[in-house]
């Protein structure tokens, strides 16, 4: 950190300076890491280790708590720390994440004047010249930004189309307040990399890099913006969706403008009601919407809470549903690699199925576990977990008794963390999508059931994935079939030479050998196309009977001819 980044005075009311922030953050840091290697490592080594596992829970729920009263105190990128580590339930205990689970990115509002002046001098004019009006109260107020409604001048509005538009505007000196708490992190994942218990399971630099990157794309507004282009060309043909328009001539860095189409909050049921639109009918959509960006686009809002979707009602009598799920706020944005997208796309199917055994391979796949990982118990606490709970909806999940659920919790949390596995690239983003997804989904409708969205489109996956493994068996037996299809006329060459005398060989056991194995690559070529009709029609059947029983009927001529020629001496 620079001594003009701790000299920097940070811009939230009533907070300390930079150096001071920066301090506070490392003594925080630095009681309870001392706090941890005294119960966990110390008091073990001296026979008084039972000491340390009653007073566990106690001490994690407090560690959360106080960290819970510091982001909130602090604000900056705390809170998204906090938010953060409730996600990261492969490394840190329920304790800790069930307490940050609800840590909320909601701060007070910077005064409009400050916001007047970044605004201007990012824009490069008072705004009176830039906008017909701006409101001064904020519509929205969070730790790193905060938006107010403008109108456009006249002739912006004639260009673009556009009349009403939200302007968003960096909190001043957020930059600043960033650099020091990245820096903060970076020296508490130092101290953390030296505590083997701690680099054991999990690479900490890493995880911080990860979320300095994040981080620091969330307050580039210049990438929000290119973000929600992007996301709408995923959705341009779907009737469902519709994203904001971007006024790039308004925008910077550190400025945004975006049209304006904030309607009815997704989760305000009753205003849902008097614009008669069902919430029980908005949650498959949704659900499916997000499952479309996750499985199939590779591009996701990884940040989907009520705050940033609202539902946009339509006049168009030949639409499906009345209405329009509207995406806001770009900043947090996720992207799946082609085969870490394959390897939830099995994810799904499996899970579909309550193929407990599929699912772990499927994670496997991902490189989520380390290949030697024993997942034995992973495979039966996966199991039991279909066989008990799989199918139910969240009105069911009520009814079971707690007691059952934390039995089970204990069970499952204590197997997932006694294996070695770390999670790639951006998984952080794909299970906080999935979660505000299921908590969106179940306040919409009490009764909603996940499987009722999930089970068909992991069918129309599996039709895919059928599609796929046809055309690349089909083309490995055309290699094959080829390869091997062009072996007799080589033998029969060589057996030319041979006779010819251009090759100096003789041997009759040589030729018996070369027969032999003419009539195995024979028997080969039959058993290989047999083999992939057959399999053909198998996974054609379920879908189209008559072509399937063609195709299976057909894989016996291949059959026969391969068994002739195994007899034929």
């Amino acid at each position: 950190m620079t001594s003009v980044q701790r000299g920097r005075a940070d811009s939230r009311p009533g907070g300390a300076d930079t150096r001071a922030r920066y301090r506070r953050i490392l003594r925080f840091a630095a009681w309870y890491l001392a706090v941890t290697w005294w119960f966990e490592l110390f008091l073990p080594r001296i026979w008084l280790g039972k000491i340390s596992q009653r007073s566990r829970p106690k001490r994690m729920r407090r560690f959360a708590q106080r960290f819970h009263v510091l982001a909130v105190d602090l604000g900056g990128l705390m809170i998204k720390v906090g938010q953060f580590m409730s996600s990261r339930l492969d490394v840190l205990p329920p304790e800790i994440t069930a307490e940050l689970e609800g840590l909320q990115d909601e701060v007070p509002a910077v005064p409009f004047p400050a916001i007047r002046a970044l605004a201007e001098a990012e824009l490069g004019a008072p705004l009176t010249r830039v906008f017909a009006s701006v409101d001064e109260t904020a519509i929205a107020a969070a730790s790193l930004g905060q938006a107010h409604r403008a109108q456009l001048l006249p002739q912006d509005a004639a260009d673009t189309g556009l009349q009403s538009v939200v302007l968003k505007v960096q909190r001043p000196g957020i930059d600043a307040i960033v650099d020091v708490d990245l820096a903060a992190l970076r020296k508490v994942g130092g101290w953390l990399r030296r505590i083997r218990v701690v680099s054991d399971r999990a690479d900490v630099p890493a995880l911080i890099e990860e979320f300095a990157l994040t981080s620091l794309e969330e307050i580039d507004y210049l990438h929000e913006a290119a973000n929600a282009e992007r996301f709408a060309d995923d959705f341009a043909n779907d009737a469902r969706v519709s994203v904001p328009g971007v006024v790039w001539e308004r925008c910077t860095r550190r400025v945004l403008t975006l049209e304006d189409v904030t309607a009815i909050k997704i989760t305000d049921a009753k205003a849902l009601l008097a614009a008669g639109i069902d919430p029980v009918q908005v949650a498959p959509v949704f659900a499916s919407v997000m499952f479309e960006q996750l499985f199939t686009n590779g591009f996701f809002h990884a940040d989907p809470h009520p705050g940033n979707i609202f539902i946009t009602p339509v006049n168009d009598a030949g639409a499906e549903h009345p209405w329009k799920l509207t995406f806001i706020d770009f900043g947090m944005m996720g992207e799946v690699v082609p085969t870490t997208r394959s390897g939830l796309r099995k994810l799904l199917i499996a899970a579909a199925s309550r193929d407990g055994k599929g699912l772990v391979e499927a994670i496997r796949g991902m490189g989520v576990l380390v290949p030697s990982a024993d997942t034995a118990e992973l495979e039966r606490a996966m199991t039991e977990l279909f066989a008990r709970f799989g199918g139910m909806g969240f009105s069911q999940l009520r009814d079971v008794d707690p007691r059952e659920f934390a039995d089970f919790g204990v069970e499952f949390g204590e197997v997932v963390r006694s294996l070695p596995f770390q999670l790639p690239e951006n998984f952080l983003l794909i299970i906080r999508a999935m979660s505000l997804t299921s908590g969106v989904c179940s306040s919409l409708d009490p009764e909603f059931n996940l499987w009722d969205s999930v089970e068909p489109f992991a069918a129309v996956l599996l039709r895919d994935e059928r599609g796929n493994i046809i055309r690349d068996v089909s083309k490995s037996a055309l290699e094959t079939a080829g390869m091997l299809g062009r072996l007799p006329r080589r033998v029969d060459g060589l057996l030319t030479r041979l006779d010819e005398g251009s090759l100096a060989v003789s041997s009759p056991r040589l030729e018996r050998t070369v027969a032999q194995l003419n009539r195995m690559a024979q028997r080969l070529t039959s058993a290989v196309i047999f083999g992939v009709v057959l399999v053909a029609g198998a996974m054609v059947r379920s879908n189209d009977l008559v072509l399937g029983n063609v195709l299976m009927i057909a894989s016996v001529i291949p059959l026969l001819n391969g068994l002739w020629v195994g007899r034929r001496r």
